[in-house]
């Protein structure tokens, strides 16, 4: 045969191969793996302690089933804490010096998931899964990963939290005895703010010798949530994305006078506090009684308080639900990484979702947050009496505080409204401002006012001059001069 036309024939032969072989793979993406030569997925995320222990043993058990089955070889590592780890990522897209290689999945929020994705980094994820497989899922999750206004997804929700009030019920039954407020008097802000400021004259007159010596009744974890929150309950998110996807801010004044309000006044009057790195070491030595935090936060909670080496008596706690401003629609944070993909090729993206997949399944999903602390991203899998079954036949000991968050949290994420920031360019900037700039304002002036009144001044005249109506003007002036700052830059 002549050689010109063998050549033509072996080269048409190649290519109808190859596009059969493409076809075949799009029909059954399976074909893409081997078993008998498995791909290594990475995966980098920042768990510790039992959500390490239990994100680990997931790995395991997947490599050991589905992974050998189907030729994947799952790789975890722990990068210790979200910054780190969101460094690391975005040092190894960029390829800078020293970095290590790109993991083929990291666990993200929405700030370093949009860094990446403006380096063109991440894999579109919405094409290994069909629309019956994503409407599983809770909607509000799934709009979070859909962050970039095309219909991709780029971040997968694996594991969510949100918020929850935890009370001190040991203390807080001798106040409420003695005062005659409930807890239905917490539902609201403006009702936290009057407890808190009755908590400090219960405390203060229980010393009547020693005069403005009343305690703090509430603090809180993240700033950055009773801001964002707060702002989108009242009016509007501090920050919206136009039809250009270019970020707006919407600074109203009055709601932002609200919030100031009800922080930073009872926060420089006494009523609030923050002293240890998280108000759980704050309610372990009876700094305060009352805090809100994540739901993997409340795993943490106090069981004792310990005043000193000869005072520490046991407590038993109350979890409530977080606040709401007085007649607003209720609003609750939704928190919690997702897992996004980095762009490479088929194989190691289809493998990264079969992962995924396999992760957020039922009860396997259900196993992890139970244990972790974290709230499963399957509607049908919200189910609390499901969950602690779950629990139970895996032999796991829930104690009564994590089964309350629990059955708490799944009530919140139903009944309130569910809101996240958007990202944009310096969005993570925005957030640690909204976070710092009102938590250290309060911790100056209050450490200024205490000086005061120690060295004699009349409390209710030097407060008088921080809360009043010109003390905020000047705030609000820098506030939003600093927030435009950070937009524009």
């Amino acid at each position: 045969m002549n050689k010109k036309i063998l050549s033509v024939l072996t080269l048409s032969a190649i290519l109808a191969s190859t596009t059969l072989s493409g076809c075949s793979a799009k029909k059954n993406p399976d074909s893409l793996l081997s078993k008998d030569n498995p791909v290594t997925i990475t995966i980098w995320n920042y768990y510790n302690g039992v959500q390490l222990i239990g994100f680990d043993e997931a790995v395991e058990e997947f490599n050991n089933t589905v992974g050998l089955e189907k030729g994947i070889i799952v790789e975890g590592y722990s990068k210790n804490s979200v910054s780190e780890l969101a460094d690391s990522v975005v040092a190894a897209v960029k390829k800078d010096s020293g970095a290590d290689t790109p993991p083929d999945i990291f666990e993200t929020y929405a700030e370093t998931a949009y860094v990446v994705d403006q380096l063109d980094g991440l894999a579109d994820m919405s094409k290994y899964f069909t629309k019956e497989e994503l409407d599983e899922y809770f909607d509000e999750y799934i709009d979070e990963g859909e962050f970039s206004g095309d219909g991709s997804l780029k971040i997968f929700p694996t594991a969510k939290s949100t918020e929850v009030m935890m009370l001190n019920e040991t203390d807080w039954q001798k106040f409420a005895d003695s005062t005659g407020v409930t807890t239905d008097d917490l539902k609201t802000w403006e009702g936290l703010v009057d407890v808190s400021e009755k908590y400090y004259n219960y405390t203060d007159d229980l010393t009547p010798d020693i005069p403005n010596d009343g305690k703090a009744f509430f603090g809180r974890d993240s700033i950055a949530n009773y801001m964002c929150i707060g702002a989108k309950q009242l009016s509007d998110s501090f920050v919206t994305i136009n039809d250009d996807g270019e970020p707006e801010l919407n600074l109203d004044k009055e709601t932002v006078k609200k919030l100031w309000e009800n922080y930073y006044v009872p926060y420089v009057k006494g009523y609030f506090t923050s002293q240890g790195r998280f108000r759980s070491e704050d309610m372990k030595i009876g700094t305060i009684i009352a805090m809100i935090c994540s739901t993997t936060g409340a795993m943490y909670c106090p069981d004792e308080v310990t005043i000193d080496d000869d005072d520490t008596y046991s407590i038993d706690n109350l979890v409530l639900p977080v606040p709401n401003f007085e007649g607003k629609d209720p609003y609750i944070v939704q928190q919690g990484a997702g897992m996004s993909v980095i762009k490479s090729d088929e194989k190691h993206e289809y493998a990264s979702a079969v992962f995924l997949k396999w992760f957020t399944e039922k009860e396997r999903n259900i196993d992890f947050s139970v244990e972790s602390g974290y709230l499963p991203v399957k509607e049908d899998a919200c189910n609390y009496d499901e969950m602690i079954k779950i629990a139970e036949d895996d032999g796991k000991e829930l104690s009564d505080v994590s089964k309350s968050t629990l059955k708490l949290a799944i009530d919140e994420i139903k009944d309130y409204n569910l809101y996240t920031m958007p990202p944009f360019k310096n969005s993570a900037e925005i957030r640690d401002y909204l976070g710092n700039h009102i938590q250290d304002t309060a911790n100056e002036d209050y450490s200024e006012i205490s000086e005061k009144i120690k060295n004699g001044e009349d409390r209710e005249t030097v407060l008088e001059e921080y809360v009043s109506d010109d003390a905020f003007d000047k705030w609000y002036e820098t506030f939003c001069n600093d927030m435009t700052g950070i937009i524009e830059k």
